[in-house]
């Protein structure tokens, strides 16, 4: 009596988000840059409600009072205030909503602008290439700061002038990165198949090439996160960016560098959170390369 040999049925391929996690987690440093970067939210989105104290408010009886660990330090504060009296924890707090803030406008505009620059020099080409693409090459030649610097000296300080300045500094980068990713997408066999099938411009553009070129723009806008927090801090350091008394980690170095040898922890602890955030979404932008990029999969 035979039996009629049974064949396995193939294993169905794990969800595009498994398949992601499971590359992703076999980076270290970005699994630890990824729980960062959610504290840091985390952190933002409950500022109100973890921070001790008002971001503003100021203890006149209790100026430059040392961190609690310190001698001379308070349990009230546990991170020591600054020169005016202003608790230091709950400054940095509230400075971390205002960094995420910052970040996520500027690399929104820039991502918004820069893509539909890279998307209309890479399709249409010629012309219309070479003016986008020279004006990219003008404004990559200038230094970013300086660049900031200039635009904000234009518009004025402040922190959405200098979130503005911000953007048109990043703005470059995603342009070059889309216009490249256009043209090699354009030479593949599915967007001639979409001509021939009658799909229009718009139709090819915004349905057919960009989704495929979003994996490096993803990664550019983690790293970009970073970018934003430093330029913003730069700017603020330089007193063009969030003007006293918003709690923003830049102008709080700017007014404490007087007091770098009496007091230490007005300046340690805004260098600290700047360092710490950016080094926070590096982690997490080369985690999502390695992710995302099928040559960098191990």
């Amino acid at each position: 009596m035979s039996q009629a040999a049974t064949v396995a049925a193939p294993a169905a391929p794990p969800h595009p988000l498994r398949e992601f996690w499971i590359h992703f987690r076999q980076n270290r440093g970005a699994v630890i840059g990824l729980a960062a970067v959610v504290v840091i939210a985390l952190l933002a989105l409950c500022a109100n409600l973890i921070a001790p104290h008002s971001p503003i408010a100021q203890f006149r009886d209790a100026t430059l009072v040392p961190p609690a660990w310190q001698a001379g330090g308070s349990a009230r504060f546990l991170l020591g205030t600054d020169p005016v009296g202003r608790d230091m924890l709950s400054r940095l707090i509230h400075g971390t909503r205002l960094s995420l803030l910052i970040g996520l406008v500027s690399v929104s505009l820039s991502l918004v602008l820069g893509v539909t620059l890279g998307l209309i020099a890479g399709y249409f080409r010629g012309v219309t290439e070479i003016a986008i693409m020279r004006l990219m090459d003008v404004m990559l030649a200038l230094p970013s700061l300086l660049l900031a610097v200039a635009i904000v000296a234009v518009l004025g300080p402040g922190l959405v002038n200098a979130m503005y300045a911000i953007a048109v500094v990043m703005l470059p980068h995603y342009a070059r990165q889309t216009r490249a990713a256009v043209i090699a997408e354009m030479a593949k066999d599915y967007v001639n198949a979409s001509r021939i099938a009658g799909a229009g411009t718009l139709r090819i553009m915004f349905d057919c090439v960009l989704p495929n070129c979003t994996a490096p723009l993803i990664v550019q806008a983690t790293l970009g996160f970073s970018s934003a927090i430093l330029d913003a801090a730069a700017l603020g350091f330089l007193g063009l960016g969030a003007q006293p008394p918003t709690p923003e980690w830049g102008s709080m170095l700017a007014s404490a560098l007087e007091f770098i040898q009496s007091a230490w922890w007005v300046v340690t602890f805004p260098g600290l959170a700047i360092l710490l955030s950016v080094l926070a979404f590096n982690l997490t932008g080369d985690g999502l390369r390695d992710a995302l990029d099928p040559k960098l999969k191990r």
